[in-house]
């Protein structure tokens, strides 16, 4: 009687191989393709940016990296810095601008998001020479006259300025790196 299991477990064992090759897809000429080899290495790179903390306290979690800034007349406050996607740009009082240093972490990177620059930034009406970088947690923090750099997450499309004076450290942030004029 186990003799006889084994021979069977053999045979099936033996068996298997044959059979399962037999399933394979076809590719046209009447063969079995091979299969894509497994990897359990997630070598896929997510985008650096700005929409959430990722973890890290970056604020780095799934937007496009910034590629330029622009200035723009937006009523009530003037003109201010926006981004290549037209979102409003922001500066926090607590951050410090020389030299150049962010203090908003953690949970304050969900509301204000910081903004992840490559190696170059195109400008349009931004003179050149005020923009710089922080480094944060392995990225690129833009700065403008020293100034770090965010996205409000409550501005849910371009031209909006919506942060404009929360909690009174928070302002658009014209072309020369001051604070956009107050709303009344």
């Amino acid at each position: 009687m186990i003799l006889r299991r084994i021979v069977l477990s053999l045979a099936a064992g033996l068996a298997s191989p044959l059979l399962l090759g037999a399933c394979g897809s076809s590719n046209g000429t009447g063969s079995a393709a091979p299969a894509a080899p497994a990897t359990s290495d997630s070598a896929v790179s997510a985008p650096a940016t700005s929409a959430a903390d990722g973890g890290d306290g970056s604020g780095t979690g799934s937007s496009a990296l910034t590629t330029g800034v622009t200035a723009e007349a937006m009523d009530g406050i003037g003109t201010v810095v926006a981004d290549d996607r037209g979102m409003t740009l922001y500066r926090y009082d607590k951050d410090e601008s020389d030299p150049s240093k962010w203090t908003c972490s953690g949970t304050c990177t969900k509301t204000w998001l910081p903004v992840i620059v490559g190696d170059s930034v195109r400008t349009s009406g931004v003179a050149e020479n005020l923009l710089g970088t922080v480094h944060r947690n392995g990225k690129k923090q833009l700065t403008l006259a020293g100034w770090p750099l965010y996205r409000y997450n409550g501005d849910t499309g371009a031209r909006q300025a919506n942060g404009q004076g929360k909690d009174a450290q928070w302002y658009a942030v014209a072309p020369s790196g001051q604070k956009a004029a107050e709303t009344g």
